[in-house]
């Protein structure tokens, strides 16, 4: 059976496709002990709650030992996406300059000192920028991996009932086999009991929302957004959308908030984690 190490582990989606196809995940790291917690509970595997910046190679070695296959990895994507709006304007610097996404390269370092066979960095579309492309290869042919792929994939193609395109850096060639039918909304959201009535579903609670709030939200059409916010440059992103049931869910970003399709509300956890693929026994 191949280990697999997962760098920026999160709440463990990435380590649960692994699980799903028969990996062994030998140990999670991240620095937030919430979805640390989450990650341990779901998983059953340990994880090790510290900054990746203080963690010597080493010290995973005397965790996980030398017979390391497969490492993930998917370190913040806020200093590189589009979304952000205090991106910095210099393409190699949200690489090199920025504090957050210098994580990245300590993902490199890792993977460079533990030699795995395979690995796969995740991130956003953004880091296909030609300078900040080559840059990553660079760093990696650095630490012995000449060959190295940028492997875009859409989670809907996979069975996944929302629209998410990401990039994943790896020194292997990557063409899963795409579903052939999408998953809508309604779909995804299908079979779920009321949940302003007593259930069993975890995580299936509405959050209550002001009467100001709840009138704007029943005049929003399929598609619309509440709220919009600047992105990086000029970009404007709209939040707070009404999903259109016969389609896919729009990208889920990290502030990203969806109302219902048909009922005045947001969306419950349990829902917005069925349109990022996790089954509802993953409790969050």
């Amino acid at each position: 059976m191949c280990k697999v190490l997962d760098l920026f582990c999160g709440a463990g989606g990435f380590s649960l496709g692994f699980v799903m196809e028969d990996f062994e995940v030998l140990l999670g790291v991240d620095v937030d002990w919430i979805v640390a917690e989450t990650y341990k509970e779901n998983l059953k595997v340990n994880v090790l709650c510290e900054d990746i910046r203080d963690i010597h190679s080493l010290d995973l070695k005397d965790v996980v030992g030398d017979d390391v296959d497969v490492i993930i990895a998917s370190p913040p994507c806020e200093p590189f996406t589009g979304a952000n709006p205090r991106r910095e304007v210099d393409v190699l610097s949200r690489l090199y300059g920025d504090e957050v996404g210098r994580l990245f390269l300590h993902a490199i370092r890792i993977i460079g000192d533990l030699r795995p066979r395979l690995f796969i960095i995740e991130n956003v579309p953004s880091i296909l920028e030609p300078s900040l492309k080559e840059a990553i290869k660079h760093e990696l042919k650095v630490v012995g991996y000449p060959e190295v792929y940028f492997n875009v994939l859409y989670a809907e193609d996979y069975g996944t009932p929302s629209h998410r395109k990401r990039v994943f850096v790896s020194n292997f060639k990557l063409r899963p086999r795409p579903i052939k039918k999408i998953v809508t909304v309604n779909e995804a959201l299908a079979g779920l009991p009321d949940p302003e009535e007593i259930n069993d579903v975890p995580n299936h609670v509405i959050k209550p929302l002001p009467p100001k709030k709840l009138k704007k939200i029943a005049r929003l059409k399929w598609g619309e957004g509440l709220v919009l916010y600047k992105g990086a440059g000029k970009k404007v992103l709209p939040n707070w959308i009404r999903l259109h049931p016969f389609k896919l869910a729009p990208t889920v970003l990290g502030s990203s908030r969806f109302v219902h399709p048909y009922e005045n509300r947001l969306l419950t956890v349990r829902e917005q984690a069925r349109l990022m693929g996790f089954p509802d026994e993953f409790v969050f």
